[in-house]
């Protein structure tokens, strides 16, 4: 038999070494992304297509997983601080994805929204398949956003034998008809996207029985189904007059330095008092200049007041010459005549109508002008969030209150650990949340609920999941209906007995004998009735049976 010329197995020789280094490096990455074994149990990744910060529900989840002994990583992007709880716990990663170069926000949206995609794509395939290197037992991912997301969790569920858990916050396709209308050939695209890839999950979480009955019935979603109603984490609790001072003495620059306030507010004299709350008694002129009489907290003194001075922190402070103690503390209490504090909480989107409040606003202030018998208060609004329709809404209120004495209204951005304390500082809360879909219930309201705030809120069809009309707040139609329960139940404040029958249902007298505050409110699922529970609690009742399931521990 005749045998090759050499030149022939030379040349032969680069095209088998290619080979087989393609064979060796697809043989590890067979390796690499083979489904999970026995090792790799009691482990989550958590992907949320946002602001980590801005995304209570899946940072709450976070917690829970990661306090009940899962390995956690939680990936989104950056931005707002994360609640304070995520980063004691030792099993628990934030992973932050790349914001995308800047260079692409500068490009037209017919070439920036495609590579916007892609780069998503790219860092969320990095992350859930490279830099987390042993392969998850669960893959939860937030809805929506649903592109790209659950395909991407699709497909790396499948190669590295991952179980999908998909939350159903909304539905994608009915946000995006808000901005572009619902029958634009884009949402129809949506819809197909969300339902497609969205339709098979080990399980599905839903915020509302609403939404599950819907999803199931049209889009006839595969895997195990269970309603995870939004509660309030553990921490959350009505403030004491203490907490609402030091809140205020912390809020005193961002306040202040609104000029449509100027005037408006009752006259304060930190650290002594602020708008809300005061010391007993009053001090009646500047710490500097008091006479030598009693201390503004209770004590009395033989030595002259002007060796007491206020530091950087804003607490009393003794020269040491003075040999001054104090035998008596008294802590702040509600001043009488507080404005009336609302509040209300918005992603200032177009899912909410914020026009309502002005024009509700407007019509206070008429009637509190007209009729000064009336024995209604001033009313200040707190707005927190941030959002695309801000700037707009907050030149409009500019505008009208510069002939408004009875109401102002401004926006505060806080830091996680104040939020709670607004609320549980507030008089009454305000929901504008609509639901693009009509089948998600607002989380803000829950935070609310938590801090024993009663709402009032937009009637939308699942509402009445939360709250309960005339038992835990009030529900409104449009603005002339808002007004009208603003002024029911702030008349005769700071003592208004409507107001307080609402705040009476959000507290539980049996569970406060073991909890230093005020407990949390919540529907229950099975008799409608209400009960006190909160997040930790509800997340366990739900979650442990799904996850644990097939674990033999």
């Amino acid at each position: 038999m005749k045998e090759p010329p050499i030149q022939d197995v030379k040349d032969a020789l680069p095209d088998f070494l290619f080979l087989l280094v393609l064979g060796l490096l697809a043989w590890k990455a067979i390796a690499f992304l083979r489904p999970r074994n026995r090792h790799t149990l009691r482990s989550v990744a958590i992907l949320v297509l946002g602001d980590i910060g801005r995304s209570p529900r899946m940072m709450y989840h976070a917690q829970s997983f990661a306090e009940n002994d899962f390995e956690t990583d939680l990936i989104g992007y950056g931005g707002s601080k994360p609640i304070p709880a995520l980063k004691r716990l030792p099993k628990l990663r934030l992973r932050y994805l790349p914001e995308p170069p800047k260079i692409i926000s500068g490009l037209p949206f017919i070439f920036a929204g495609p590579l916007k995609v892609l780069h998503q794509i790219s860092a969320i395939l990095i992350v859930l398949v490279f830099l987390i290197r042993v392969p998850p037992e669960f893959i939860l991912v937030q809805n929506p956003p649903s592109i790209p997301t659950l395909l991407l969790v699709q497909f790396v569920g499948k190669i590295r034998g991952c179980k999908v858990i998909i939350d159903w916050h909304n539905l994608g396709y009915s946000i995006l008809a808000l901005k572009v209308g619902a029958k634009h050939p884009l949402v129809r695209i949506a819809k197909w996207f969300e339902k497609t890839f969205g339709r098979y999950a080990y399980a599905h979480l839903f915020v509302t029985s609403t939404m599950k009955d819907h999803l199931v019935k049209e889009w006839d979603l595969q895997g195990k189904k269970v309603v995870l109603y939004d509660r309030p984490p553990h921490h959350f609790h009505r403030s004491s007059p203490q907490e609402t001072h030091e809140l205020f003495q912390r809020l005193r620059t961002s306040l202040f330095a609104q000029s449509n306030l100027q005037g408006f507010l009752p006259s304060s004299s930190p650290p002594y008092s602020t708008p809300f709350t005061q010391t007993t008694p009053p001090p009646s002129e500047t710490p500097s200049m008091k006479p030598a009489t009693e201390s503004p907290y209770g004590t009395k003194s033989s030595t002259s007041a002007s060796l007491i001075d206020t530091s950087p922190l804003g607490t009393p402070r003794v020269e040491a010459s003075n040999q001054q103690t104090y035998h008596e503390i008294r802590l702040p209490n509600r001043r009488q005549d507080r404005p009336a504090l609302l509040v209300s909480s918005t992603s200032w989107t177009p899912d909410e109508d914020f026009s309502i409040l002005l024009e509700a606003l407007s019509i206070y202030e008429v009637r509190a002008s007209s009729k000064p018998s009336l024995p209604l208060p001033k009313i200040l609004v707190i707005v927190t969030g941030k959002g695309p329709l801000q700037d707009m809404y907050m030149k409009k209120i500019g505008e009208l209150q510069k002939n408004w004495k009875w109401v102002r209204c401004v926006s505060l951005w806080l830091e996680a650990e104040d939020y709670p304390v607004l609320l549980g500082s507030a008089d009454l809360g305000v929901c504008l949340h609509s639901s693009s879909s009509a089948l998600d219930l607002p989380m803000k309201v829950v935070d609310m609920f938590g801090c024993g705030l009663p709402v009032c809120a937009l009637k939308f069809d699942c509402l009445h999941e939360l709250v309960k009309d005339g038992v835990n707040g009030l529900v409104f139609s449009d603005a002339a209906q808002l007004a009208e329960q603003i002024e029911e139940l702030l008349v005769s404040f700071p003592d208004p007995t409507n107001l307080e029958r609402l705040a009476k249902s959000l507290q539980n007298p049996s569970k406060s004998r073991t909890h230093a505050h005020s407990p949390k409110a919540a529907v229950d699922d099975t008799n409608d009735q209400w009960v006190w529970t909160d997040w930790g609690d509800n997340w366990n009742r739900v979650m442990r049976g799904l996850i644990l399931s097939d674990v033999n521990l």
